[in-house]
């Protein structure tokens, strides 16, 4: 299967556009606000993996529940694209499999991503922060496949609390 990221972004844009319309703020605020989001999202996706906690015996969440998690950091990586203007179905994808084997060492890598691309939001540094998180996905085994289907599964339920007022 082919990752289909521009069907992920046309989704994310409904969702950006259905919350935006009734929680309207500056746009500097708004990625303020989207960047503290995806890094909170990273520390969750980073706890439910449990790859840093070199003190405990327990294993890692169910497998459901971190996909989950990571599709919660998707959402807002493609937002802050759209919101950006970097939200080309042409951003290129250059997921190549084993560049890192450390999934703490490829979570530090992905803060400092996302670090640097809120410091200097360029499409190279975008291009780079969706990059390095589809590499995580992947070290944390997950395909193009589970990453659209989680993705999809999540924005229906995000929808859904828009609707319940969540």
């Amino acid at each position: 299967m082919m990752f289909n990221l521009g069907k992920l972004i046309q989704m994310q844009r409904e969702l950006d556009n259905r919350i935006q319309s009734t929680k309207a703020m500056p746009i500097q605020e708004l990625i303020e606000k989207k960047s503290l989001a995806l890094l909170v999202e990273l520390g969750e996706l980073a706890n439910e993996t449990r790859c840093f906690k070199f003190w405990s015996q327990k294993g890692p969440s169910a497998r459901e529940l971190i996909l989950d998690e990571f599709a919660d950091g998707l959402h807002f990586i493609l937002s802050l694209g759209i919101t950006l203007g970097m939200d080309e179905d042409d951003t290129p994808i250059m997921f190549e499999k084993g560049i890192e084997t450390n999934c703490t060492t490829c979570f530090i890598q992905m803060y400092q991503s996302a670090l640097a691309f809120c410091q200097e939001t360029n499409a190279e540094g975008y291009s780079q922060l969706l990059n390095q998180y589809l590499q995580l996905g992947f070290l944390l085994g997950f395909s193009f496949e589970d990453i659209e289907q989680a993705y999809v599964k999540k924005n229906l339920v995000n929808h859904d609390r828009q609707r319940t007022g969540y």
